[in-house]
């Protein structure tokens, strides 16, 4: 059964034909916690668009490919938001599947981030949430990210209201090594149960 404790689970690049599934899994992931804002819900869906640019990986069921959570990248040397800074990088739209959750999906999906970011020389991983996203916010400070009030600011909408944009950060030795060896040209299959320390 995808995303139960024995499935092996395979992070890698998303491939073309798996665009509109991965809008769906985003906005499904999203839109169940909070309400989506129409400019957020622009950036999510444009997935193509963003595939393009950086980087858009999926883990998957190593058996049966069911896709079952996804999460974007830079490309080396880039930066797929403004908050990240030289050394560091940064992630956007982690969200795993309604039927995946609670099994260790979005720790495999950070870690393999941490990968990344082990093999391209850098020192943090920073990252940009809500105020709303508290499965999201309990996940990131688990697995030791501590917030960043001074890179936090205050988000406007359009009709006046707003929210606290924050920011989470952790250093890159602070974590223990993802098991994929290889993130960017192999990432292998990663168990989520052994993720879920």
């Amino acid at each position: 059964m995808p995303g139960t404790d024995r499935s092996p689970v395979r992070v890698r690049l998303m491939h073309d034909e798996e665009t509109d599934a991965v809008v769906d899994l985003v906005l499904g992931a999203y839109a169940g916690d909070f309400e989506l804002a129409d400019g957020y819900r622009a950036d999510i869906v444009a997935v193509a668009e963003r595939a393009a640019e950086h980087q858009v990986w999926v883990a998957v069921d190593a058996v049966d490919g069911t896709l079952l959570g996804t999460v974007s990248t830079p490309r080396a040397g880039r930066a797929i938001s403004p908050l990240a800074r030289e050394g560091e990088l940064d992630f956007r739209f982690l969200g795993v599947a309604h039927a995946a959750r609670r099994s260790g999906i979005g720790e495999v999906l950070v870690a393999h981030v941490v990968g990344l970011a082990r093999q391209r020389g850098l020192g943090r991983v920073v990252l940009n949430t809500g105020p709303d996203m508290i499965a999201a916010h309990r996940l990131y400070e688990r697995l030791g990210f501590a917030r960043l009030p001074e890179r936090e600011y205050r988000f406007e909408r359009a009709d006046g209201s707003g929210f606290l944009m924050m920011a989470y950060g952790i250093e890159i030795g602070q974590v223990d090594p993802p098991e994929a060896s290889d993130p960017l040209a192999d990432p292998g299959e990663l168990s989520a149960a052994s993720s879920a320390r």
